[in-house]
Order: structure tokens, then C-alpha cells, then sequence
């Protein structure tokens, strides 16, 4: 695994493949790009996580942010479970990017007490919208398992890390307010 990033760092200009096929420059040439490393297509904390995202979506564009999330998941398992987000979304079934930025998977992911609410909040949340609108719970065995940490990055145009934060447990990521703090 590769050494993890600290601000200042550069990340080296790549072309990654969204879930839908398009290419996805990163780092983005105009804007900021938040890189955020979530777990598992279908994890409940994941998808809460994203949703806070999702819903403001216009206030994170307006800050000249661009979102890219990277699943440890394969394109069909993203397509079953993630298909319905507003961002570009990013199948690393290899963990290639999860290695080459650091990010780690250890059991502490789940087991840190500070993660238990945010996995029943996820799983109510789950249930309640597959009742309501009939979509798919969580993933029951996702591809490279459930044990990933989650990370985030705020990428600058000229590829500098303007900002980090790696997770120590499953649900210790940035919060909107928190990344848009960083982008300014």
C-alpha cells in the first residue's frame, strides 16, 4: 500500500471510468474535486452518508466543487445499488485507487461503538425506502467485503491535496459542512 497523503501532496493527472462508462478527469481542470472513498455499493452508512450529499448537491456545486465517489465495488454492483446518485460514481473492485491513496480496510470499521448508530440509522433507512419505493437493501455480500475505512479528499485543480481526512472508523468521514469548510 502506498504511503498516505498529507496537504500539499500531489495526485498525478488520471483518467478513471465512471459506472456509467465516461471518462472522469481527475483532477478536474476548473474545479475542485472532493474524492470521497466509501466502502461497499449498498452500505447502509455509505449510502445515509451520500444522501446528505445528494440532497445539497446545488450548494456544493456553487462552491466550484466537482463529487467523485470511489466504491470497493464491481460496475454491476454499483448499478444494482448506486445507480440513482447525482455524482460521478467509481467502480475499484481491485482496490487499486484505495492502495494507491492510502485508504485502509480494517475490522475496527465495524466494531468502533461510534459507528453503531450511523449502521442502525443506515439499515432503518434502508428498510424504510425499499418498503416505500421497492429498491434494493444493502448489499448482503459485496464484493472485497465490509471492513473498508472511509476517506476523503479535496483535490485542487493543479492536483494538489488542499485537504485530507482518512477515517478510523466505518462512519468517520467528512460532513457537507465540514468538506465545504475545506473547500474554501
Amino acid at each position: 500500500m502506498a504511503g498516505k497523503f498529507i496537504p500539499g501532496d500531489s495526485v498525478g493527472a488520471r483518467l478513471l471510468i465512471d459506472m456509467s462508462g465516461r471518462s472522469v478527469a481527475v483532477p478536474d481542470p476548473q474545479k475542485l474535486v472532493h474524492l470521497q472513498f466509501r466502502r461497499f455499493a449498498g452500505c447502509p452508512i455509505c449510502n445515509l452518508h451520500l444522501r446528505y450529499f445528494s440532497n445539497r448537491l446545488d450548494e456544493i456545486e456553487a462552491a466550484g466543487v466537482r463529487e467523485v465517489v470511489v466504491f470497493h465495488s464491481t460496475a454491476k454492483e454499483m448499478a444494482r445499488y448506486e445507480s440513482e446518485l447525482p455524482f460521478t460514481a467509481i467502480a475499484d473492485p481491485d482496490k487499486r485507487l484505495y492502495a494507491e491513496f492510502g485508504v485502509e480496510a480494517r475490522l475496527r470499521a465495524l466494531l468502533d461503538p461510534r459507528t453503531w448508530g450511523a449502521i442502525l440509522r443506515g439499515v432503518a433507512s434502508a428498510t424504510a425506502e425499499s418498503i416505500r419505493c421497492g429498491k434494493l437493501m444493502g448489499n448482503t455480500n459485496p464484493h472485497g467485503g465490509r471492513i473498508g475505512l472511509p476517506a476523503d479528499f479535496l483535490i485542487a485543480p493543479d492536483g494538489r491535496v488542499r485537504a485530507c481526512k482518512y477515517g478510523t472508523h466505518a462512519d468517520d468521514q467528512w460532513s457537507v459542512d465540514e468538506m465545504l469548510a475545506q473547500a474554501r
